[in-house]
């Protein structure tokens, strides 16, 4: 019995039909598109990693606290969920010292790495609930926790050691005289060799505009500038401050 043959290919009939040829070719468009997706993800997931929350975006956005408005470049601002338009009950910034400024490319060493961190100033606006800030409170309550003798802290500064049961144990508070002008008062853990100085190991508080409270922190390693900072921060918060408050925050019933 002879055994049947398949009959043979046809030169006119195609290797592979046009349906195979159809699926390959929709696969592969696939694939592309998603290698395309995965390479954007991959740069802007890279970019957003190397930012580390910074943004380097100078839109300068206006924040109403109580009575005043401040605008500033988002590249100020030090968090993401801060950087709206609108009523806020405060606003946090970080500046490089001396320029001045937020973060930027060419300055995003100092921003991201924590040994050089100590050359940024670290702001809080919120508005006033004391009557006094920081230098008018030198009397009153300050003054009366001192413990032990002044000592001269250099650049102008005296240091006054406050009581361990004072509850700012471990801190001291520095003052400078200005002529025309109320003492110069900062509070600051001072570093020890097993604690060596921070980016915001002393603070400063000061009123500005119609009650903005203006809480500064910085570097101990800064204080000889203690007189140049003090005047760049108010006149950085007067600079921005606009002459309308946008719509207030509601209080909460």
């Amino acid at each position: 019995m002879r055994q049947g043959h398949a009959s043979p290919i046809s030169e006119h009939e195609p290797l592979l039909s046009t349906a195979l040829i159809t699926k390959v070719t929709g696969a592969m468009t696939a694939l592309a598109l998603l290698a395309g997706a995965i390479s954007y993800a991959g740069h802007w997931y890279g970019r957003t990693l190397a930012l580390a929350g910074h943004t380097d975006n100078p839109q300068v956005i206006s924040v109403s606290i109580g009575s005043d408005t401040i605008a500033v470049p988002a590249n100020m601002i030090r968090f993401r969920e801060q950087r709206k338009e609108g009523a806020a009950e405060r606003l946090n910034l970080y500046l490089a010292w001396p320029e001045m400024q937020g973060y930027t490319q060419a300055l995003a060493a100092r921003f991201d790495q924590l040994d050089l961190s100590n050359s940024l100033i670290f702001v809080e606006l919120t508005e006033a609930t004391m009557s006094r800030d920081m230098s008018g409170r030198l009397e009153p309550i300050y003054t009366r926790l001192f413990e032990g003798g002044p000592e001269d802290a250099g650049n102008g500064l005296t240091l006054h050691r406050l009581r361990a049961d004072s509850g700012y144990g471990g801190e001291a508070v520095l003052t400078a005289t200005r002529p025309g002008k109320p003492d110069y008062v900062v509070r600051c853990v001072l570093p020890v060799p097993e604690h060596p100085a921070g980016s915001g190991d002393c603070q400063r508080d000061i009123h500005v505009g119609e009650g903005l409270s203006v809480l500064y922190r910085f570097s101990s390693t800064l204080l000889p500038a203690w007189d140049h900072i003090d005047a760049a921060i108010a006149t950085f918060v007067g600079a921005h401050l606009a002459a309308e408050p946008i719509d207030r925050i509601q209080p909460q019933s």
